[in-house]
């Protein structure tokens, strides 16, 4: 399995629209910006994104997007499944050909499946959010002259 740019640039921007929009609608420009990904690309992620209930937006002037519930709602797996679809290593259609190939699905695909599944499940935007302030309060710091 393999996670693609939409699915990397798309918890990326998540996390920043979670760290960023605590009270406030963000404009999907400054995202791109902070994160330097094309505007135009994460309109596409963030389709996605919004017909899954993940995020909300609003149109206007002071408008822009949010997430759709509190960032202890929403894991990665959410998001990932949103813009990927189902997580698996193989395809399922492998099923019932013969006993060997059962045998190799049932005890190692589906376990690795479930394994990847409940790992994804068990982080929450919330997690990642405390992790980056974790990481901005233990002195990586940028310093301008």
């Amino acid at each position: 399995m393999k996670i693609s740019s939409k699915g990397r640039y798309g918890l990326i921007a998540m996390l920043d629209l979670a760290i960023h929009s605590r009270e406030l609608h963000i404009s999907l420009n400054s995202i791109a910006q902070r994160q330097g990904v094309s505007a135009s690309y994460l309109e596409q992620v963030f389709s996605m994104l919004r017909k899954a209930g993940l995020i909300s937006s609003i149109k206007g002037a002071q408008g822009g997007y949010s997430l759709s519930t509190k960032p202890d709602k929403i894991s990665v797996g959410d998001i990932l499944r949103a813009l990927e679809g189902e997580l698996t290593v193989t395809d399922q259609q492998e099923q019932g050909i013969n006993s060997i190939q059962d045998c190799v699905r049932i005890r190692v695909w589906d376990q690795l499946n479930q394994h990847i599944n409940d790992f994804v499940d068990s982080i929450t935007l919330e997690d990642l959010v405390n992790e980056y302030n974790k990481q901005l309060s233990e002195g990586n710091y940028m310093y301008y002259i």
